[in-house]
């Protein structure tokens, strides 16, 4: 995510959620099992996401009336017991669940805050594969952060931006809603003819009937829930191909056009570049959406997966940070929201080798007048490893403390095993979930030099630690 300069960005406060579940099904019958937990115990977030499960498909048929601003919704949901389960728990915010089926039959279900309780008529055994299919309709809400940003489903005057950073993504489908539990996609997503909608992964198909279009989207690789995206609009569309042949999506607002112009025709030449210092691009396709937003959208872009999601026209700078998300955030995920700056500090580093390619400042001289700027500046009121509440977790620390890490990691294993890292980091952990410690353990087991100091003053030391740099060293 890219938040606009100088400002702490905070999330949904953590919500705590008491349920009180049913043991038997809606005919009365007993179902054997344990009730899936509501909430993973995020250390940020601790009521997202959802135990007793891990989810490997969503099938999301979203039909949306842009002048209404009404969505009728059907999610299919397939999924994996972690154990025996008489009941399981999904996050929807808002919206008005019609119906809900388990493996064809009608289940029982309740609301209670942003949790759908799920309660099969049989139960479900450790081991075996289920599906759930949510009926649900109703008019999406933004959410509001802390600081009165918004997230979610967000209107415009012509349709809706949909960005889910941290929680947003329930309020336009059920779901996992934790980043720890990544699944693929596919959207079918029906609007009024003229408008486009956008999703991540590649066009399947489109078709005009009866002056509604429905766009078929198909993402089959592992996606966390915040990086879904079904953007409406009225859009310039370019679809074309890098010249190593990666399929590219580009949509725009026209509002938005001339200003785009500039950084989005040197994405292939970005994406190039990425994928010369991290390896191989890890989707099947990539692009661009760029909205006309309300002033009341106060950042600047999210790094939805394979498509990022723009608040306006971009400049360079942005389009390689969301792009570096690619493989850092999308890619490898974080398995906890404190976990975020392996997220943002390597795309605020790739922001840095940009410059420096560029000709412009090398990220030591970016390193060396973030460090000599005043103590009492932001980035110095906690370690990016800790950040100790929602409202800190898009927080100055995170981006630039964060890549300074990485800088200090590489005065101290130079630049071979550091550029290595960067390479061999994504490599590992392709399409899976990661966190502090196992990068810390990545790290040294690549060198012999100590890193545990480092660590424990760059990450997650409090203040500004203490340090001098020798450039004869």
């Amino acid at each position: 995510m890219n938040r606009r300069p100088h400002r702490r960005c905070g999330a949904i406060a953590a919500l705590s959620v008491a349920l009180l579940l049913s043991s038997c099904a809606p005919g009365g019958t007993a179902v054997k099992g344990a009730a899936g937990g509501g909430g993973l115990g995020d250390p940020l977030f601790p009521a997202l996401g959802n135990g007793g499960y891990r989810v490997s498909h969503y099938g999301l048929d979203l039909d949306y009336d842009v002048a209404k601003q009404h969505l009728d919704g059907t999610a299919t949901i397939t999924a994996k017991a972690g154990k025996d389960l008489r009941s399981f728990q999904l996050d929807l915010e808002g919206m008005t669940v019609t119906g809900v089926r388990v493996d064809g039959a009608d289940a029982g279900f309740s609301r209670k805050g942003h949790k759908l309780v799920v309660r099969p008529t049989a139960g479900i055994g450790k081991g075996e594969e289920f599906r759930t299919t949510v009926r649900y309709r109703g008019t999406p809400q933004e959410m509001r952060d802390e600081d009165g940003a918004s997230e979610g489903w967000v209107k415009t005057a012509d349709g809706a931006f949909v960005a889910g950073e941290p929680a947003g993504s329930m309020t336009w489908f059920p779901g996992n809603n934790h980043p720890s539990d990544k699944a693929a996609y596919d959207f079918r997503i029906s609007v009024p003819q003229g408008y486009t909608a956008v999703a991540n992964g590649q066009l399947r198909s489109k078709r005009t009937v009866d002056g509604r279009t429905t766009y078929e989207w198909h993402n089959p690789e592992p996606m966390a829930s915040y990086l879904a995206t079904a953007t409406i609009g009225t859009f310039d569309v370019q679809e074309s191909r890098t010249p190593q042949g990666l399929p590219l999506y580009v949509a725009v607002d026209p509002k938005e056009a001339k200003a785009s112009r500039k950084a989005l025709a040197r994405l292939p030449e970005i994406l190039a570049w990425a994928t010369k210092l991290f390896g191989p691009y890890p989707f099947s396709s990539a692009g661009a959406i760029v909205d006309h937003t309300p002033d009341r959208i106060d950042w600047v872009a999210l790094e939805t997966q394979t498509k990022p999601v723009y608040a306006g026209a971009p400049d360079t700078e942005t389009v390689v940070h969301e792009t570096a998300h690619q493989w850092f955030g999308d890619s490898v995920t974080p398995k906890t929201w404190r976990d975020t700056w392996l997220n943002e500090g390597f795309a605020t580093y790739a922001e840095w080798l940009w410059e420096e390619r560029e000709g412009g400042r090398t990220p030591q001289e970016q390193f060396d007048a973030l460090y000599d700027s005043d103590e009492d500046h932001p980035r110095w009121e906690f370690p990016p490893g800790t950040p100790d509440g929602p409202a800190e977790v898009t927080g100055t620390p995170v981006y630039e403390r964060g890549a300074m890490v990485l800088q200090q990691l590489r005065n101290a294993v130079g630049d071979e095993t550091f550029f290595s890292i960067l390479k061999e980091w994504p490599a590992k952990y392709r399409h899976a979930s990661a966190d502090s410690a196992d990068f810390i353990a990545f790290c040294q087991d690549r060198t012999d030099e100590d890193l545990t100091e480092l660590f424990d003053d760059w990450l997650f030391g409090d203040g500004q630690p203490e340090w001098e740099y020798d450039a004869a060293a």
